[in-house]
């Protein structure tokens, strides 16, 4: 199959679209530091239409705050790349979708924008499941090393994609 992304994208995207479609799920996403890259992946395979409901990418915080219902308070307390934001972003998604699960992507790709506290690939993701107690988080935080700006973003899309899988475990939580 001729395609412009990374081999392992677009075979893990496969996967995904083939088990979910096996098991009738639909998701979505919410994107920033990937910034679409998850989606792309995702519809470059035949049938993500069964599969694939609905792509937010909110790149700014006001983005995130209009589209998905992310809280200025939140985002002022946590940051952007926080746990707090990934989770309200995973639910934003579901919220906006007939999706039955939703991966929220927040993150620093470099090469700047980083801190002490939140260096260059820090990463933080969610997962949010239709019906699940909104109560129960399922965040994590990961930090990439810094292989560059496309290699944190790889990195970041792949886990996303990862989280997606039906048989896969939740994000460690806070």
């Amino acid at each position: 199959m001729e395609t412009m992304l990374p081999p392992e994208l677009v075979t893990l995207a496969r996967r995904v679209v083939e088990e979910n479609c096996a098991q009738g799920r639909r998701v979505a996403l919410a994107e920033s530091c990937t910034g679409g890259l998850v989606a792309a992946a995702l519809t470059e395979i035949p049938g993500s239409s069964e599969v694939l409901d609905a792509g937010f990418v909110t790149y700014s915080n006001e983005a995130k705050m209009k589209t998905l219902g992310v809280s200025l308070d939140v985002l002022e307390t946590f940051g952007a790349v926080s746990i707090a934001v990934a989770w309200r972003m995973a639910q934003g998604a579901l919220e906006k979708s007939q999706a039955d699960i939703a991966v929220a992507i927040t993150g620093i790709a470099g090469p700047g924008g980083g801190s002490e506290k939140k260096p260059v690939g820090t990463v933080v993701f969610a997962r949010a499941v239709r019906g699940a107690d909104p109560q129960d988080v399922h965040a994590d935080s990961k930090l990439f090393e810094d292989n560059g700006r496309a290699g944190i973003r790889l990195q970041a899309a792949l886990c996303a994609l990862e989280l997606l899988l039906p048989d896969s475990p939740a994000p460690e939580g806070e």
